[in-house]
């Protein structure tokens, strides 16, 4: 620009410079102060967040209820018992939905890039049998039908099942978070990480 002084970087342009990173790992894209996620990264997120999320608030629930307030409370009044049953149930019924919802949805978005991997639907099929018994009994211990009832007059005993399959449960997840899977090179098979599970 004539008589101009010409800012920027380069000193040799007057258009303003703008930091673009590309995170390729994560399908993120920062444009200066705005962010840009494709669909499918976005509803991935919020599927992983909402997964780990109840899986902290339930596991942690039962723990704390196993071992500190079923000890606690073992000589009170039923009334008691009752309302704190119904109080756990407003947490674990949505909390089951959406560990099926975002558990459906993870383990499918995972799907193609474990084609031929044995090893990794053995585990897989074997987490989500241990999950259907870990929410039928969770549902039993907070519900209220007289056919179950049994199961509730045993309540310590069966949460503490409960938690062990839930237990058995996140040693599956992690060891398949971090196994990675194998992918196929022409006649040799190499091993890579993954960020799905």
């Amino acid at each position: 620009m004539p008589g101009g002084r010409q800012r920027g970087w380069t000193g040799t342009s007057t258009a303003p410079i703008e930091i673009v990173f590309l995170f390729v790992n994560t399908g993120t894209f920062i444009s200066g102060d705005r962010i840009t996620m494709d669909t499918e990264f976005f509803l991935s997120l919020i599927s992983r967040w909402a997964h780990i999320g109840c899986a902290i608030v339930l596991t942690g629930g039962s723990a704390f209820i196993w071992l500190v307030l079923q000890p606690l409370l073992k000589d009170e009044n039923p009334d008691l018992h009752d309302r704190i049953r119904n109080r756990w149930k407003r947490f674990v019924h949505p909390g089951v939905l959406i560990f099926l919802i975002s558990g459906i949805y993870n383990y499918v978005q995972a799907l193609p890039g474990h084609k031929g991997d044995s090893l990794y639907h053995a585990l897989v099929g074997t987490k989500i049998l241990l999950a259907l018994v870990v929410f039928v009994l969770a549902c039993i211990l907070v519900g209220g039908k007289p056919a179950t009832q049994k199961i509730r007059d045993n309540a310590r005993q069966w949460l503490g099942v409960t938690l062990l399959l839930a237990i058995a449960i996140i040693g599956i997840s992690g060891f398949v978070k971090l196994r990675g899977h194998a992918v196929s090179e022409g006649p040799i098979q190499s091993e890579t990480r993954t960020v799905s599970d």
